[in-house]
């Protein structure tokens, strides 16, 4: 295969990675915040997105630090994305942030 594209591949490969490991964190932390064991969810899903994440970089890379740069580089500008994403809009109301300043 052309060096180019498996490059390319690889880049592509990285972010749809970042982007399940950081949906994967928003949806742990909205579900912690309402369950009673939290400390559960949180462990549990760092053991499996770093698992997810771990062998996927491996088996992206196969060896060729190149693949793996751009992968990891892929993986860092989804984080990028879905940090953008997922924040709360300036629109919404916190009422108890109102009333930390109001003191």
């Amino acid at each position: 295969m052309n060096e180019t594209l498996t490059l390319c591949l690889a880049w592509l490969s990285g972010g749809a990675l970042g982007v399940i490991f950081f949906c994967g964190l928003w949806w742990t932390v909205r579900k912690a915040t309402a369950s009673e064991q939290p400390a559960s969810w949180f462990f549990g899903s760092l053991v499996l997105r770093t698992i997810l994440a771990l062998a996927w970089f491996y088996f992206v890379s196969s060896g060729d630090w190149k693949r793996l740069l751009l992968c990891l580089l892929g993986f860092v500008m989804a984080r990028l994305v879905v940090t953008w994403i997922t924040r709360p809009s300036k629109k919404q109301n916190h009422p108890e942030q109102e009333e930390r300043h109001a003191s």
